[in-house]
C-alpha cells in the first residue's frame, strides 16, 4: 500500500504537526480579547496566530507543489481538530463547540482555495502569490469562522470579524518577510527533491 508522507519526506510531518498547534492555540486565545486601547471590541488574540498558517501552506506550496501542499493541509486538518478537541473545547459550553466546528470547516475552505490561488499565481513576482492567496484566505477564513462559531450567540461577531481580517492583513503583509527567508532554510533541510505537483 503506497504510503501517503513518505519516511524521507519528515518537513511535510514537520510542517503539519507546526500547522496543528497553531491552528489549536488560535482556537483557544479567539476567546480571549485584547484589552488594549479599547480594542476588545474588534480584536482577540486568535487573529495574531493564525496567519501563520497560510505561511506554512504557502512555502508548502512553493517547496513541494500544490499536491503535496494539499497533503499538509488535510493532515494539519485533523491534527488540529483532534488537539482542539482534547486541549481547547469546553464540551458544556456551546460556544466552545460551535468555534471547534467553525474552525475545522473555515480551516479546510480556506486552506485549500490557499493553495489553489497560490498555485496559479507562482510564476508572478514572489510576493504575489503568498500575499494574493492569505488575502483571499483570510477573508474566507473570517466569515465561515465567526458566523459559524458566533451568530446569533450575543457576540458582536461582525465587528470581531472585521477587526480580525485587518490584523490577518496586515499579518499577512508581514509574513512575506519570514517566507522568504524560511525558503531558504527550508531548501536546506529537505535532503529529498520533490517535484512540485500542478494537476
Amino acid at each position: 500500500m503506497r504510503k501517503l508522507i513518505s519516511s524521507d519526506q519528515k518537513p511535510l510531518v514537520f510542517l503539519a504537526f507546526f500547522m496543528a498547534i497553531f491552528v489549536t492555540a488560535s482556537n483557544f486565545l479567539v476567546q480571549y480579547p485584547i484589552n488594549f486601547f479599547g480594542m476588545e471590541e474588534f480584536l482577540t488574540y486568535g487573529a495574531i496566530t493564525y496567519p501563520v498558517t497560510f505561511l506554512i501552506t504557502d512555502l508548502s506550496n512553493r517547496r513541494y507543489g500544490k499536491l503535496t501542499a494539499r497533503k499538509i493541509v488535510y493532515m494539519g486538518f485533523i491534527l488540529g481538530i483532534l488537539l482542539t478537541l482534547f486541549f481547547s473545547t469546553n464540551f458544556s459550553d456551546l460556544i466552545s463547540i460551535r468555534i471547534a466546528i467553525g474552525s475545522g470547516t473555515a480551516f479546510l475552505f480556506a486552506q485549500l482555495l490557499d493553495v489553489q490561488i497560490f498555485d496559479k499565481l507562482r510564476r508572478k513576482i514572489w510576493f504575489a502569490a503568498p500575499f494574493t492567496s492569505s488575502f483571499i484566505g483570510s477573508l474566507v477564513d473570517t466569515f465561515i469562522f465567526f458566523s459559524i462559531a458566533f451568530y446569533g450567540s450575543g457576540v458582536n461577531w461582525v465587528t470581531l470579524g472585521i477587526g480580525d481580517f485587518l490584523v490577518k492583513v496586515l499579518m499577512a503583509l508581514t509574513m512575506l518577510i519570514p517566507f522568504r527567508i524560511l525558503m531558504v532554510s527550508l531548501r536546506d533541510f529537505s535532503k529529498n527533491s520533490i517535484k512540485p505537483s500542478s494537476i
